[in-house]
């Protein structure tokens, strides 16, 4: 447990330096690549193939060129909004992936590594595009995320009965998800009470943008959740003592990120102030 809350308290201490602790853009943008990087080798390691060093060099060649397609994107911004949408085609098509689990599995292919390189590559210019805009913009998508997880840990551990998705994580409850739902809600409500001055229904559409990028984060956890399982795998990686590996930390965020960029973006196409 202390090692868990050491490594805990080292990524805020560093995820909250990049964000607020200088204007400059580098700090934020090499550890988005330097996470780009590291979690396209875990990725690699939970897809179909043999165990052996070669497979490990082949790992490492693959997180060297997420990190270089990510570092791209984020030099062309243009590259990056079709990697979102990208993305968020392949999150609506993991909805059925997740819910057909695992009666069917035929997604898990060689081409999941085309999927990952997509995902995670979508995830990371998102997160940085995002802070870009505001840092904290990118702490309410913390927020929303973080929100959404402790609230679902905690209500479902003393309410949960019904299980979300029995198959591919059998902790995760119907009763989790609402009270993780019912967490974001208040703090999106706060949020748009102090801080955001809108329309009535842009009100509205902020609340359901914020509400959607909810639920791509659960998604983007069960999402994950299944690979492992159906790799044999427990965690990702053991890069963070306690915690697994990055995309242990960041599941949530590879759905959730490209999402809440999108929706921020189309908010400021059509006029809102945000």
């Amino acid at each position: 447990m202390l090692e868990r809350i050491i490594t805990a308290l080292v990524l805020v201490a560093v995820v909250l330096s990049c964000m607020f602790a200088t204007t400059s853009q580098y700090p934020m943008l090499v550890l988005m690549i330097v996470a780009a990087g590291a979690a396209g080798y875990e990725w690699f390691k939970l897809m179909p193939s043999e165990s052996s060093v070669a497979n490990k060099l082949k790992a490492a060649g693959f997180g060297v060129l997420t990190a270089a397609l990510s570092a791209l994107a984020l030099y062309f911004g243009d590259l990056a909004i079709l990697l979102w949408i990208a993305s968020i085609l392949l999150w609506i098509m993991s909805v059925y992936w997740v819910k057909s689990y695992p009666e069917y599995d035929g997604w898990y292919n060689p081409s999941l590594k085309i999927v990952g390189l997509v995902l995670i590559s979508a995830a990371v210019t998102a997160i940085f595009q995002v802070w870009g805009n505001s840092p904290w913009w990118l702490m309410y998508l913390f927020l929303l995320v973080w929100g959404a997880d402790s609230g679902a840990y905690f209500v479902g551990r003393k309410l949960g009965k019904r299980k979300l998705a029995p198959h591919v994580s059998p902790n995760k409850s119907i009763e989790g998800l609402i009270g993780g739902l019912i967490t974001v809600i208040i703090v999106i409500v706060v949020v748009q009470y102090y801080f955001l001055n809108l329309s009535l229904a842009h009100h509205l559409l902020f609340l359901l943008f914020s509400i959607v990028t909810v639920f791509s984060s659960v998604l983007g956890d069960l999402f994950e959740s299944m690979i492992k399982r159906r790799a044999g795998i427990k965690d990702s990686g053991r890069i963070l003592p306690g915690h697994g590996g990055v995309l242990d930390r960041i599941d949530s965020l590879l759905a959730a990120a490209p999402i809440f960029a999108v929706a921020m973006y189309v908010l400021k196409l059509i006029g809102v102030d945000v």
